[in-house]
């Protein structure tokens, strides 16, 4: 076995240090999601954790980690005197992103379950994580059945398998770590809120500590033994410190002053439900043991606003998470007690007793659309409609637009937009099953097993169930798709102050995409040339940064526009086959750029249609004289066209009612 980096080897990373001992010293805090940028040290900092972790007490021959001084009475492995208990090193479980659900909790042989009613339980990576560190590397990329089986066993602290009406229950209480690159997509709110704190890293931009950091790494990779040895020591002290803070926290106190403070700040920042407030207490309480104190302090309830808030404060998707640091101070002071102390912290040079607040990233909406500096002139001649390059224009207050979805069915990857064959949604049909089962259709099986029962000498009321006669559910549910936006930014797109409603059309869009869990990607054309704004990511709140510091003028070169989208959708099928593109162009038609440009932009349209790639065309022409070039692009794209307003789901809404209400009076 590989051994580990040391914790206490690594590099400034003050508060991940701290969240990650602060959960060591309370597994109740509820675990720590880390957000970074790659290459930041998320991952060896989180693997480091388990070696400092005190020895667990188990079961011996349980594979479920029973407690034994208190065993779980429903335990598989189970009944289990409560005596004879042998320790172990706490467990860090790693759960990959494409792990299947039968490796997360377990799987259970049906066919023996079927015949001879036997639960044959094979346990999955839950039991393995009970009473120790469950660990997600890129979290955010994990499938949203993956995740609702985490928060299901999460809220529980219990994991459940059940195939047509045969079950098995086992504990799951463990600690939740979890990294990510923000840039690579967010995570579903409901799984956000079950991390009890959350950090934000970043490389150091000063020359010594990356000096150091390269330092320690190279010594560390030269010869992992002796520089673990090294470090030895240090991390017997940490090793030792969270054993003491162990045993003093049942004796912290949590005065009146302290509660009124975690719940005024709760408060103001507007968080949703009450679990913030007992991950501020629980934060607070654990800090106070860290230090070696038994009492709460101001700070302590600071530093736990900054670790347990940020990512539960009310904000749009495209916000990053942070907090006003002002606020947050005027708010202590206001409802400071007596009873909460304010001398300063008494041992700030411990291992990660430091604890700045996370620095949030700027987020697309934070000053950024709205000052973007322009940029140098594209060539072409002059229009009358405005060629010369304008600063970027601010977006529109986004709305909710219609469904947009790829005709047919899928195989991609789980989501919410269009129709695709999954393993999870409503049943369809059966099939047998290629390879493992994974879910059993029992009618079908029923029906292929009936017509042998005789020939295989049934004489008591069970069935007699063979390999052959097992028949695979198959489902129907919604996968994500690649939404590949192509914007006009030329200079006619400009004109009659269109732009902050296009741009308004195209967030609203990213903030369905986002919801429906998508991928996306942004290719703008103006000038002579398209470039790709964004390449296809996961990461929405990227692309609506883009689009916020999108500057507009020039001429429209719409073929080049659609020649370079042909070739991302081009390169993306050979990466991801399985995922099927939905082009949106939102343009108002014209075409102006180079040689014969009405000629190309068909050519290239009707590349599109060739290779049956959806499309919509987001019509954007406006005055009361309209040329329907849009439309007309539509047609050859193979796809359809929209109107800015009829991208919204209301106006379809009142298309509906006002139908109905005709023919009402008809009748």
């Amino acid at each position: 076995m590989t051994t580990p980096f040391p914790f206490t080897a690594v590099v400034g990373q003050d508060d991940l240090r701290l969240a990650l001992l602060l959960n060591a010293v309370s597994p109740a805090v509820g675990g720590v999601l880390v957000r970074g940028e790659k290459g930041t040290a998320k991952s060896t900092a989180v693997r480091a954790l388990s070696a400092l972790l005190p020895a667990v007490a188990v079961v011996p021959g349980c594979r479920f980690s029973c407690d034994p001084a208190a065993p779980d009475p429903a335990c598989p492995d189970g009944p289990h005197e409560p005596d004879g208990g042998a320790d172990r090193p706490a467990r860090m479980v790693e759960l990959p992103v494409g792990a299947s659900e039968d490796r997360l909790v377990g799987a259970l042989d049906i066919e023996r379950a079927l015949a001879e009613g036997v639960k044959a339980f094979e346990p999955g990576l839950l039991a393995d994580a009970h009473r120790g560190i469950l660990y997600v590397d890129e979290v955010n990329l994990l499938h949203d059945h993956l995740v609702d089986l985490l928060l299901d066993a999460a809220a529980m602290g219990a994991s459940y398998v059940e195939r047509e009406g045969v079950s098995v229950r086992h504990a799951a209480r463990f600690l939740l770590v979890g990294t990510m690159n923000p840039e690579e997509g967010e995570l579903r709110p409901q799984l956000l809120d079950r991390f009890g704190l959350t950090v934000e890293v970043a490389a150091s931009r000063e020359p010594e500590q990356r000096v150091e950091v390269v330092r320690r790494r190279l010594a560390y990779d030269d010869d992992p033994d002796g520089f673990a040895a090294r470090w030895a020591e240090e991390e017997a002290a940490v090793r030792q410190r969270i054993v003491a803070a162990r045993r003093l926290l049942p004796e912290v106190r949590l005065g009146d002053g302290a509660l009124r403070q975690i719940a005024a700040t709760c408060a103001a920042f507007e968080v949703d439900g009450m679990r913030a407030d007992i991950v501020m207490a629980r934060t607070a309480t654990a800090l106070a043991a860290w230090a070696g104190r038994t009492d709460v302090l101001a700070e302590d309830v600071r530093q736990a606003a900054l670790l347990a808030l940020p990512h539960r404060r009310r904000r749009n998707p495209f916000d990053a998470p942070g907090l006003d640091e002002d606020k947050l101070d005027d708010t202590l002071e206001q409802y400071a007690g007596d009873d909460d102390g304010s001398e300063d912290d008494p041992d700030p040079d411990g291992p990660g007793g430091g604890g700045g607040a996370p620095r949030p990233d700027e987020g697309p909406q934070g000053g950024g659309d709205t000052a973007a500096r322009p940029e140098a002139g594209e060539g072409g001649e002059p229009q009358a409609s405005g060629a010369r390059e304008q600063a970027a224009a601010p977006a529109a207050e986004p709305f909710r637009t219609r469904a947009l979805s790829v005709p047919g069915i899928g195989e991609g990857a789980a989501g919410r937009r269009s129709r695709a064959r999954t393993e999870h949604g409503r049943t369809t049909g059966a099939r047998r099953p290629r390879g493992t089962l994974t879910k059993l259709h029992l009618a079908a099986t029923v029906q292929a097993a009936a017509p042998h029962q005789r020939a295989r000498g049934r004489s008591g009321p069970g069935l007699v169930i063979r390999r052959d006669d097992l028949r695979q559910a198959t489902r129907e549910g919604r996968e994500g798709n690649l939404v590949l936006f192509v914007v006009d930014a030329s200079g006619s797109m400009a004109a009659r102050q269109r732009m902050g409603a296009v741009k308004g059309a195209v967030l609203s869009l990213l903030l369905d995409a986002y919801q429906r869990r998508d991928k996306v990607g942004l290719v703008t054309f103006r000038g002579a040339a398209a470039e790709v704004a964004l390449p296809p990511t996961s990461s929405v709140d990227a692309a609506a940064a883009r689009l916020g510091s999108l500057p507009t003028g020039g001429r429209t070169p719409l073929a080049a526009g659609l020649l370079r989208a042909h070739e991302v959708l081009r390169v993306e099928r050979l990466r991801d086959p399985a995922r099927r593109a939905l082009v949106v162009v939102v343009t108002d038609g014209r075409a102006t750029g180079g040689p014969e440009p009405v000629a190309q932009a068909g050519r290239a349209a009707r590349l599109f249609a060739a290779d049956g790639v959806a499309s919509v065309v987001v019509d954007c022409e406006s005055g009361p004289v309209r040329l329907g070039l849009a439309g007309q692009l539509a047609g050859e794209l193979g796809g359809t066209a929209v109107t800015l307003d009829g991208l919204r789901a209301d106006s379809i809404a009142g298309l509906v009612r006002d139908v109905q209400g005709t023919q009402r009076r008809a009748a």
